[in-house]
């Protein structure tokens, strides 16, 4: 194993070019208080990548950041490791999975944008401004923000939230919804590959009567061998079914036939179904 520190993207290439695979490392600081102008990779580390990609086919890309980044290099890379700020014993967690001794099994907490346009506020307000100038934000999103937003403005991400790779593979059978005091879904999961893995099963709201509402429900992460299965019930806390009506206040339940499915990511659907609902509400 050689090291680089790639303050030249040349010196770096150079590098890459003689060994089997090249392991990118890449960082941008971020802080409560402090905003970002954009989200490229700070300091030419997409130059970097850029660089060591064209030299080296077998290029992967380990991301510490806080937040999502553009990728203009993805077509030219291998894999991406997105490691977050993973503390004093990161490098052992990184190595550990890149070397295969441990089966990835995160999910991304947010959506990757393609690029800063995708995103629900492409120019910051006032962005640039003095500290402390005053800034008006409109909201008129309401409580369609993150992957919900996405959804209703039927943008297609970089990657969707919910989303992670694994080195085995699953599928999902005999999926049962019910109505009982709550909403729950049964469904089997099956570990279809060669390794142990874990799959992070995530059961969505899709509409309510034919009228789009998109919402994560509920989800389980399971824990299968090569070859294994396992039925799992995911139980709905009946307020993400609901409308808060602030005349009660109360959770207002409508009737109708809701739209349901579980998949692997938002927007990743395995399989889908209906289950019609009779009107209730719910206490605050």
């Amino acid at each position: 194993m050689l090291y680089e520190p790639g303050d030249h993207p040349a010196s770096a290439a150079a590098l890459a070019k003689t060994a089997d695979i090249a392991v990118v490392f890449v960082t941008r600081h971020e802080l409560e208080g402090y905003d970002i102008p954009d989200l490229s990779l700070p300091n030419g580390q997409d130059q970097l990548i850029e660089a060591v990609a064209a030299a080296n086919p077998n290029t992967i890309v380990v991301l510490e950041t806080g937040n999502p980044v553009a990728m203009p290099w993805l077509p030219r890379v291998r894999a991406v490791l997105a490691a977050w700020y993973p503390g004093q014993k990161g490098g052992e967690a990184i190595a550990e999975i890149l070397f295969g001794k441990t089966n990835p099994s995160g999910r991304l907490a947010m959506t990757f944008p393609v690029d800063a346009s995708q995103s629900m506020r492409p120019q910051l307000p006032g962005f640039g401004s003095e500290p402390g100038a005053p800034v008006t934000v409109a909201y008129g999103e309401g409580s369609d923000v993150g992957y919900r937003w996405y959804a209703r403005q039927g943008v297609l991400p970089l990657f969707p939230f919910g989303f992670g790779l694994s080195y085995t593979s699953f599928t999902y059978s005999r999926l049962e919804v019910m109505d009982k005091d709550s909403v729950q879904a049964s469904v089997t999961v099956s570990n279809t590959g060669g390794q142990a893995g874990a799959e992070v099963v995530q059961f969505y709201l899709t509409n309510v009567t034919g009228e789009p509402r998109y919402r994560l429900l509920a989800f389980e992460k399971v824990f299968l061998d090569p070859g294994a299965s396992k039925a799992i019930t995911l139980e709905v806390d009946p307020r993400l079914l609901a409308d808060f009506v602030s005349s009660c206040p109360c959770w207002d339940v409508r009737a109708g036939v809701y739209g349901l499915a579980v998949g692997r990511a938002a927007g990743q659907h395995e399989l889908t179904t209906r289950l019609e609902l009779n009107w209730r509400q719910l206490p605050p």
